[in-house]
C-alpha cells in the first residue's frame, strides 16, 4: 500500500496578501458603514438652503435689531402634570405687561432626526399665553422654534431647548 505523504504548510506571499487584502478591506467596510449611517442619521444641516440664508444674513441682522427695540420677551415650556404634551408660551412687552393679540406659529424639532420634527398651532389662552398641543411626543430634548407677529408689523422670533417628560 502506498501512502501520500502531506506536506506541510508553508506561508507563501499569496497568503500574506491575501490576509493583508482581507484586513484592509474589512476595515474600509466598516469605515464606509459607518459614514453612511452618520450621513443618514445627521446630514450636517440645520436648515435647509444654508448657503442662500447666508447671502441674506444682514437682512436677518436688521430684522433682529428691529425686535430687540420692540422689546418683547417669550418664555416657554411643557405644561407640568401632564399625560399629553401641552406646550405654554407667554409672551410679554418690555414692562412686562401681557401680550395678546399677536399670531404665534412654530415648530417643534428633535435635534437628531427631523422626521420627528412638529408643526405647531397656537391658541390664545389669555394674558399674554398660547397654548399648543402637539400630541404624543417621545420623552428627551426638543427645540422650539417660534414666530410672533401682530398687525402693527412688529414681530420677535425665538428659540427654546425644552425637555419634555411625561407623567405616568
Amino acid at each position: 500500500m502506498t501512502s501520500i505523504a502531506k506536506r506541510p504548510f508553508e506561508v507563501r506571499g499569496v497568503h500574506v496578501l491575501a490576509a493583508m487584502l482581507a484586513f484592509f478591506g474589512a476595515v474600509i467596510a466598516v469605515n464606509v458603514a459607518f459614514a453612511v449611517i452618520a450621513v443618514r442619521s445627521f446630514p450636517g444641516e440645520d436648515v435647509r438652503r444654508s448657503y442662500l440664508q447666508g447671502l441674506h444674513y444682514n437682512d436677518t441682522l436688521t430684522a433682529r435689531r428691529d425686535q430687540a427695540a420692540l422689546g418683547w420677551r417669550a418664555a416657554a415650556g411643557f405644561a407640568p402634570q401632564t399625560a399629553e404634551a401641552a406646550l405654554e408660551v407667554t409672551l410679554t412687552r418690555r414692562d412686562g405687561s401681557p401680550l395678546d393679540g399677536v399670531s404665534l406659529d412654530g415648530a417643534l424639532q428633535w435635534p437628531t432626526d427631523s422626521r420627528l420634527d412638529r408643526a405647531l398651532v397656537f391658541e390664545p389662552a389669555g394674558g399674554g399665553r398660547y397654548v399648543a398641543r402637539p400630541g404624543d411626543l417621545p420623552a428627551g430634548r426638543w427645540r422650539l422654534r417660534a414666530h410672533a407677529a401682530d398687525d402693527s408689523g412688529g414681530a420677535l422670533d425665538f428659540e427654546s431647548e425644552l425637555t419634555w417628560r411625561p407623567s405616568r
